[in-house]
């Protein structure tokens, strides 16, 4: 660096030297008209300023102005812990004791407070050893008061210390509310005593459990009294709950037998009642049954003797042509004969053959063949019948012995 310097000019050097200054300057003249890039951060509020006048109250962020002497100031909203001892403090009733009070403080966040408060408290808010000291003032003035407003028994004994606690809280945040200032979690964790505070109190407190102890005793004694007492007339109490209890309970349980039969009757008549139910339904059932049976049958019948009538009715009209006719042939016998005859001859076809034999005898088969003609015309004539069948009889037997030939 040396070897560097030694190699400069002097000139040069005392030109630098010039434009370092000149560009501190710059910057410091500037620096009242701008800044860039401030960083509030999260545990902080910023102030805004220009022209020396309180712009805004911002939270947390980055931030940049330009103007008139514009400035950015931190306020930290962070609690600020401290604690207070006053080692003598004098009660209403001449006591000497001593307080430790403790709590945390907190500036104001609000842009009113600040902008109101600002120029005269300037110093508390940014300063956190500063703002320590004042509220550790005003703390111990706090305890003054109420300590040398209750006897030396309301300060140090039994709730009296959460009483006491609560005047200090109030009072110093009555104080503390001048500046903008809130203190909160005020706690006495601890009273300080004298020597000859502690002695006389221990001396009392030793002549109070004296007392205390005698009269506990008596009381004891009165209490064993009471308790052997108490022992024997509970004995007989318990006899005599015994007694009652026995009789109670042999009482309950003759109503509980009694309710039991009552109810087993309220069963059985149940029953009964439904079994008489039952058998009348299921009579009810068969006569309902019987009757439809009954309907069914007469229904049946008077279905059958239709039937029968019109069966009846159809056969007489079926055989009506059938009886007619009967009657005509019994009238006319000879018409009856004309239709035997017809009959006889319808039923012949021109193939048939027709052979009157002797009672007893075999017939002789003629074969149809090669100059053989028809003996018998089935084509019917008027001729009558007897003349017939002795035409025929004699035209077989001639047939019948030219075949035996």
């Amino acid at each position: 660096m040396s070897a560097i310097l030694e190699r400069i000019p002097f000139r040069a050097l005392g030109v630098i030297v010039i434009i370092l200054l000149g560009v501190l300057l710059v910057l410091q003249f500037f620096g009242q008209f701008v800044y860039v890039f401030q960083l509030v951060e999260e545990q902080q509020i910023g102030v805004r300023f220009q022209s020396g006048q309180i712009q805004e109250v911002v939270g947390p962020g980055v931030y940049s102005d330009v103007g008139l002497f514009v400035e950015l100031e931190r306020v930290s909203t962070q609690a600020i812990p401290y604690s207070v001892t006053d080692p003598e403090i004098i009660t209403a009733d001449k006591q000497r004791i001593g307080l430790l009070v403790s709590g945390d403080i907190f500036r104001p966040t609000d842009f009113d407070t600040i902008r109101t408060l600002w120029s005269k408290y300037r110093g508390i808010y940014l300063d956190d050893e500063l703002a320590q000291t004042r509220i550790s003032e005003l703390t111990r003035q706090s305890m003054k008061v109420c300590v040398g407003d209750r006897n030396f028994d309301d300060n140090i004994i039994g709730t009296a210390r959460d009483a006491l606690r609560a005047c200090i809280d109030e009072e110093l945040n009555q104080l503390a509310s001048e500046f903008g200032i809130q203190v909160k979690n005020v706690v006495v964790p601890e009273v300080i005593l004298g020597e000859e505070v502690q002695a006389a109190l221990d001396a009392i407190v030793q002549s109070r459990l004296e007392t205390e102890k005698a009269a506990q005793d008596e009381l004891r004694e009165q209490a064993l009294a009471q308790a052997d007492q108490a022992r024997q007339e509970g004995e007989i109490r318990v006899e005599q709950s015994r007694i009652q209890e026995q009789t109670r309970q042999q009482t309950q349980l003759a109503q509980l037998e009694q309710e039991r039969l009552a109810a087993q009757l309220v069963v059985i008549e149940a029953e009964r009642a439904n079994e008489l139910a039952r058998v009348e339904t299921e009579r009810q059932l068969i006569d309902a049954n019987k009757a439809n049976e009954l309907l069914q049958a007469q229904r049946d019948l008077e279905i059958n003797a239709v039937l029968a009538d019109a069966a009846q009715e159809k056969a007489r009209a079926d055989l009506a042509a059938q009886v007619a006719l009967a009657q005509l042939y019994t009238a006319n016998p000879d018409y009856l004969q004309l239709q035997v005859v017809e009959a006889n001859a319808n039923a012949l076809k021109p193939t048939d053959k027709v052979i009157f034999t002797p009672e007893g005898t075999i017939p002789t088969l003629v074969l149809p063949g090669p100059g053989i003609v028809p003996t018998v015309d089935t084509t019917g004539g008027n001729s009558s019948s007897s003349s017939t069948t002795q035409s025929t009889s004699t035209t077989i037997d001639t047939e019948a012995t030219t075949t035996d030939q």
